[in-house]
């Protein structure tokens, strides 16, 4: 939507005829009379507030991560890759406070946890840093814990299921922040018939930005069974602290023949 800037040629031509009136008036100032001057100050003080506005809000939208890219870095053989919506786009709702266990922020991540008194908050923040591609991230504060885990489900599309072979590397990338170091643990969780394949990795987190692989040469995957696919992300000792997910993508391959 143009918000009264047009693009036709008569929009063209008034702003260029406008451009050149107050060029000729900055050129002329220091021989216009006293009242004229005085008039132009005026009308150039009152457009200055608008395009100092203007020129502030475009910079700052402009500087952030576009909505709903799904541009990130990848494997060049990826066949598949995938960036949640949280951290694509707004949410309806955008935030949880005192978070029962299970509940879902958006329709792909859910919290799971088994404390009496909840004192945990989930938000999907803004991303605003030069280096963010993804426009969201997602905040966990966690209070006073009570519980014994503490897990953020994310669940994954159809579309990684298709085709899904014991070949495959399942890769998840994440750009995570946090107040005091805690260890978390990443499940790859693949249904197939009656049965679940589960991969357990740590996550090392000497780096905002990490990835882990999940070889699946090693399950026992029914390959003409897959259902369903999910991740937790497990927080060990989450006490007291705030975790901080800028980004998180996945991407799957094919291992290389041998």
């Amino acid at each position: 939507m143009s918000a009264g800037l047009g693009q036709g040629w008569m929009d063209r031509a008034v702003f260029l005829a406008g451009l050149r009136r107050w060029s000729r008036a900055a050129r002329t100032a220091d021989r216009m009379d006293l009242s004229t001057l005085r008039e132009a100050r005026s009308r150039a003080r009152r457009l200055r507030t608008h395009l100092d506005r203007l020129i502030h809000v475009a910079e700052e939208r402009l500087a952030l991560p576009p909505i709903g890219n799904q541009a990130f870095p990848r494997p060049v053989d990826a066949d598949w890759a995938w960036r949640p919506e949280l951290w694509c786009g707004p949410l309806p709702v955008p935030g949880l406070s005192s978070v029962p266990t299970q509940s879902k922020l958006g329709g792909e991540v859910a919290l799971f946890h088994d404390c009496a008194h909840s004192e945990l908050t989930l938000r999907q923040i803004r991303n605003t840093r030069e280096a963010d591609l993804a426009a969201y991230g997602l905040r966990l504060d966690v209070f006073r814990f009570d519980g014994s885990y503490l897990s953020l489900a994310i669940d994954l599309p159809e579309e990684a299921a298709l085709g899904l072979r014991r070949q495959h590397l399942v890769r998840i990338d994440a750009i995570v922040e946090m107040e005091k170091p805690l260890e978390i643990f990443a499940r790859l969780n693949i249904k197939h018939g009656p049965n679940t394949e589960q991969i357990v990795r740590e996550l090392s987190l000497n780096t905002e930005e990490i990835h882990v692989e999940f070889d699946l040469a090693y399950t026992k995957l029914n390959e003409k069974r897959v259902e369903k696919i999910w991740l937790d992300l497990i927080f060990e000792g989450p006490e007291m602290n705030q975790v901080v997910l800028r980004d998180v993508t996945f991407s799957r391959r094919k291992r290389a023949a041998l």
